[in-house]
């Protein structure tokens, strides 16, 4: 395997510290139980990459917060310190621990952090940006574009480092004139690619690399092409797992998330943003 393989791992931890009214994702609580089976399926998908023979880049994306379990911060540590483990990163709201960062590699951690204002004061959510800075460690961070957040998110950019980029994910609860062109304006200087999640462009029939180079993982192993297509490529554990010789068309009319159409073959973000593709960080940064 010369080329290097993305897995996007989603186990059955469904639990989140934080209760946005617009999350689509579950808000529950998850029982010792079942805690118990994520770890396990966590450490079952850890030896798995420790063993894969090639390149590999691995993200977390939880249906909740999975940064506040240890077990997730364990992971993170250990497949932080493999050879050929190119960049392991999570998305997290980053009310977390901290001390447990002075145990990653910084050349191959980062993280994608997002900020909720209803649930964080913004002097919190810097602070632990700060901890980031400190251990020179990758990161972006982001919020939901609401109109009602607006000068949350002037103060956010005001208080990062230039070096930290700002992204911003278009509301899905909107209507046709839930922005205005000025503030359509002002939030593209912010992140010059708001528009792609405003007004994502068609995408059935589109070359993607998911499948090829990406690939969606739950707690069990199964295997898809990305969280959207929910067809079966085979499993981790049974030998069955079969990856696309080239990018193959996209079977949806629409893909609206970064982590979908970031790689498509026919957009320049997967080059714009390179090796920071999975944690939001672009490589190039547009003119």
């Amino acid at each position: 395997m010369s080329r290097a393989l993305s897995v996007l791992y989603r186990g059955s931890l469904s639990s989140c510290s934080y209760d946005c009214g617009y999350c689509p994702f579950a808000k529950t609580d998850n029982s010792a139980a079942e805690l118990a089976h994520d770890a396990e399926e966590l450490a079952r998908f850890v030896d798995w990459c420790a063993r894969w023979p090639g390149p590999l880049r691995v993200l977390f994306t939880p249906w909740g917060e999975a940064l506040v379990q240890p077990h997730y911060r364990q992971a993170m540590i250990r497949l932080s310190q493999l050879a050929h483990v190119r960049r392991v990163a999570a998305q997290t709201h980053l009310g977390i621990p901290v001390r447990w960062l002075d145990e990653v590699n910084p050349a191959s951690f980062a993280l994608w952090c997002t900020w909720h204002p209803s649930q964080a004061p913004l002097h919190a959510f810097l602070r632990r940006c700060d901890a980031l800075l400190q251990r020179g460690l990758r990161f972006s961070v982001g919020m939901v574009a609401m109109p009602e957040h607006y000068d949350a998110l002037r103060a956010l950019r005001a208080a990062l480092p230039a070096q930290v980029p700002v992204w911003l994910n278009a509301y899905d609860g909107r209507d046709a004139d839930y922005y205005r062109a000025d503030e359509v304006h002002w939030l593209s200087r912010i992140d010059a690619d708001f528009g792609y999640s405003l007004n994502p462009p068609p995408s059935l029939g589109a070359p993607c690399h998911a499948g090829h180079e990406v690939i969606s993982v739950d707690g069990a192993g199964n295997a898809r092409r990305c969280h959207f297509v929910p067809a079966s490529i085979g499993n981790l554990y049974d030998g069955s797992l079969r990856l696309d010789a080239t990018p193959r068309p996209c079977p949806n009319q629409c893909c609206d998330c970064f982590i979908g159409y970031v790689h498509r073959a026919d957009l320049p973000l997967a080059a714009r943003y390179g090796e920071g593709r999975l944690e939001r960080i672009p490589a190039i940064v547009p003119l």
